[in-house]
């Protein structure tokens, strides 16, 4: 099964509703918010109160990335503000089962992230926690990078991993992907697909932005 999870990073905010109707119209499964502080990585983003802007526009799955440094202290307020799913990362904190033990306990799905320099063994004490493992396929901080194929590898090793402990859990991709490179991940093992510029900006436009990305899967 294959999920796709539009990134508005590459939305036009000042048209996010119709925008988010027009990607779940065409297939969007999940809507995925990068928030990024100017610290973890270069670049400040997006915050709770779009976040809750996201979730008054769709009933799809509300997935939070964060990619901020000591995560521990906005968790809940992401959780309130509507996110379904919270993502943090390994290189972040450290005290990661913490996090996603809380992140569980305010009753939202639990993800890891690994940038594209962590191996993937960074990740293995805690993939029981987990509902999703995403692995960046770009150094994370901006939209429209070319993807990294080095990372591939590293899907397949977690996809191995999560089959004997938590075979329920997904493996999401982020970084670079669009109908070129999708099928090289989903080769891989990667359940859920996020992209941002081969979406919302897509020459064609949003529909056929989404349509590529699923014939692409095979759908």
């Amino acid at each position: 099964m294959a999920y796709f999870a539009p990134s508005i990073l590459s939305a036009d905010l000042t048209r996010l509703g119709d925008q988010i109707h027009e990607a779940v119209a065409h297939g969007a499964d999940w809507i995925h918010v990068d928030v990024m502080d100017g610290h973890f990585v270069p670049n400040i983003t997006l915050g709770t109160a779009t976040v809750a802007a996201v979730r008054q526009a769709t009933d799809r799955l509300v997935d939070v990335h964060l990619m901020v440094e000591r995560p521990e202290p906005m968790l809940e307020a992401f959780a309130q503000a509507g996110a379904d799913s919270i993502t943090v990362h390994v290189e972040a904190t450290p005290h990661i089962h913490r996090a996603l033990q809380r992140i569980r306990a305010l009753g939202c799905k639990a993800g890891v992230a690994l940038n594209p320099g962590t191996p993937a063994e960074a990740v293995f004490p805690v993939l029981h926690l987990v509902d999703v493992v995403l692995v960046m396929s770009v150094n994370p901080g901006f939209s429209g990078q070319a993807f990294l194929p080095e990372v591939l590898p590293k899907a397949r090793v977690l996809r191995q991993k999560l089959d004997e402990i938590n075979p329920q859990a997904l493996i999401q991709m982020d970084g670079g992907i669009n109908a070129q490179t999708l099928p090289q991940a989903q080769a891989a093992g990667v359940d859920v697909f996020v992209a941002a510029s081969a979406i919302f900006r897509h020459p064609q436009g949003i529909a056929a932005g989404m349509q590529a990305l699923r014939r692409a899967a095979g759908l």
